[in-house]
């Protein structure tokens, strides 16, 4: 066996890749020669070799901060498979697996320790760090520290003690998101201030993003479903009884789906998450508790039921799919109605008004990705304050037939608002527009206007979807305390015919998503492929592991288009190491030949 003593040789050898991505190899080697750094990388973009294989070459052990249990378990179970000697510790685990661990650790025997942050900065803890030699600190889902974040833990601030008693050891902060506020607090509460950031684009290019009005969404569901019958998904809802709700209606239609939300006890949560990460299939619908570090490379699509309440959450969610780099989808399900929710949810919340309007903020550029008549990727990166170019291949760049002028139908609605003197609701404006005379139209004597019937050739569904795409595209505002329609800067253009006015026709369409089996060519290739899918099913349970701890999608697919007929070929697939060479080696070897 080669002596692994570099980079490059471990990540051939132990993890089975050939080439390092992006700046993993600039970071690896920074944090070798004794560095500290904030290390920002998309979800998918390896960020985890970015500490583990410096703990590997290093003298001592790595200490690896991680927010959930759940994560630490799977980590620690995928290392194993590689032959690496990884622990994690827990209040979770028996004492004596505990004490176990604590031995193996002072005996030299592990490289990298996972712990919880309440479990780092206890008074023990630290006692004992300071008996064993350290060679790094990873502080993942580093996020967590900042109040702007979307996962906020008080106890990330307290690692900032991490400086002060072991100032020589390399601190290695770690987040797959970050804007400019979250940023600086990890930067202060870390105390990494002087720390270089090493960051790469947030583009997820194996994404394929789409977004669709809400138009029976029980049924817009199962359609896109159907389209993905054999593929791992994930389903968010914003609230538990959504979560069972479609749970239910989706096992009533015959399609296997499984729940996760803080209601459940913990023993439920903890089966149905591994049940989901065991499975090749399986079908996830969650709140956001359902997420935070959940390492399955294989989700081929999330589909969001309900919009995310921020751009934020919409990024980590729909970043879940796809990341093995293989083809996936990220589909947002939307109505009107969830942002009222969301905004008044946001509003009424128990915290600062600047904390408020910021999360408005991001709300906005949640709904402006909903509604975007521009390539969708691009304005998801804009909003996460990166330039692009048009993808060419999200729902918007491959539909751009679907935008009809609607400049006058425009002028027509923001003139009502400025009639009613900005004071009204969008149904009370509808009403306006229709010529319907109710009698709050009647009592304001709101019939005697001029915009009185000026649209009714249009149906309230098509006037409220308007409205909502002229808001997302700032040409009007809502004051989301009274629900009142306002006119801004932008409006005044619109109504002198200054600015044209392009909104969509036909947004609740079905999504044509990705066809992700394709590169099945042949009934050969087929077979082969199920049969790996079974044996890799038949391994992940019989170690205790998820399956792509045994083998990723990607390696699977590799080894149906390449057929190796022995180790020398099957060394070159991707994902397979010289560990898993030799437990596997001989079984798909056999898989391949007998067919």
């Amino acid at each position: 066996m080669p002596q692994l003593n570099t980079p490059l040789k471990i990540l051939n050898h132990t993890y089975g890749y050939s080439c390092f991505q992006g700046q993993q190899e600039a970071i690896i080697n920074h944090v070798l020669s004794g560095g500290s750094g904030l290390v920002l990388l998309p979800t998918g973009g390896g960020k985890s070799l970015c500490y583990q294989i410096p703990a590997l070459l290093l003298d001592g052990v790595a200490i690896v901060v991680s927010p959930l249990i759940a994560l630490m378990q799977d980590q620690v179970a995928s290392l194993t498979e590689l032959g690496v000697a990884a622990v994690y510790l827990s209040s979770a685990c028996e004492f004596s697996d505990n004490q176990t661990s604590i031995q193996k650790i002072r005996n030299g025997l592990v490289k990298l320790v996972y712990v919880t942050p309440e479990k780092l900065v206890s008074e023990w803890f630290l006692s004992f760090l300071s008996r064993i030699k350290i060679s790094l600190f990873a502080i993942d889902e580093a996020h967590c520290v900042s109040h702007w974040g979307h996962d906020f833990r008080p106890e990330y601030r307290r690692l900032e003690i991490l400086a002060k008693f072991f100032p020589k050891t390399p601190r290695l902060a770690l987040t797959a998101t970050a804007d400019y506020y979250t940023k600086t607090d990890i930067l202060h509460y870390l105390r990494l201030k002087d720390a270089p950031l090493f960051s790469s684009s947030f583009n997820r290019a194996n994404l394929y993003y789409a977004a669709l009005e809400k138009n029976n969404g029980k049924k817009q569901l199962t359609d896109f479903i159907q389209q993905h019958k054999n593929d791992a998904g994930i389903i968010y809802c914003n609230s538990r009884k959504k979560v069972d709700d479609v749970t239910t209606f989706l096992n009533a239609q015959g399609i296997a789906a499984i729940n996760y939300h803080a209601g459940l006890d913990n023993v439920t949560r903890s089966e149905h998450q591994t049940q989901f990460l065991q499975s090749s299939s399986m079908l996830m619908v969650a709140t956001v508790a359902f997420g935070l570090g959940i390492d399955k490379p294989d989700v081929r699509y999330v589909y969001h039921f309900d919009m995310p309440r921020s751009i934020d959450h919409f990024y980590q969610e729909s970043g879940r799919a796809g990341r093995d780099g293989m083809a996936a989808n990220s589909v947002v399900n939307y109505g009107f109605k969830e942002i009222f929710e969301l905004s008044q949810m946001i509003l009424t919340s128990e915290v600062e008004d600047l904390k408020k309007r910021y999360e408005l903020d991001k709300l906005k550029k949640m709904i402006a990705y909903c509604d975007s008549i521009t390539c969708r990727r691009q304005t998801l990166l804009m909003a996460l304050s990166e330039e692009s170019e048009s993808c060419g291949h999200c729902d918007v760049c491959l539909s751009q037939n679907n935008l009809v002028d609607s400049s006058v139908l425009a002028q027509k609605i923001l003139s009502a608002i400025y009639r009613m003197q900005q004071k009204f609701a969008i149904g009370q404006v509808i009403d306006v527009l229709r010529g319907k005379a109710t009698t709050p139209v009647q009592v304001w004597e709101q019939h005697k206007l001029s915009t009185f019937g000026i649209a009714s050739e249009h149906s309230e569904k098509e006037l409220r979807r308007s409205i909502r795409q002229l808001y997302s595209q700032n040409l009007l505002d809502i004051d989301f305390m009274t629900g009142a329609l306002k006119l801004n800067a932008n409006s005044l253009a619109v109504m002198r015919g200054i600015q044209q006015v392009w909104l969509k026709k036909n947004p609740h369409k079905i999504v044509e998503s990705i066809q992700l089996n394709q590169w099945l060519k042949t009934e050969q290739e087929e077979r082969i492929y199920h049969n790996l899918l079974n044996w890799r099913h038949t391994m992940a349970i019989r170690h205790k592991v998820s399956h792509h701890a045994i083998l990723s999608d990607r390696s699977l697919r590799e080894i149906v288009n390449l057929k190796p007929s022995d180790e020398l070929d099957l060394q070159s697939v991707y994902g397979i190491g010289n560990v898993k060479l030799e437990r596997f080696g001989a079984d798909l070897l056999n898989l391949i030949t007998k067919l």
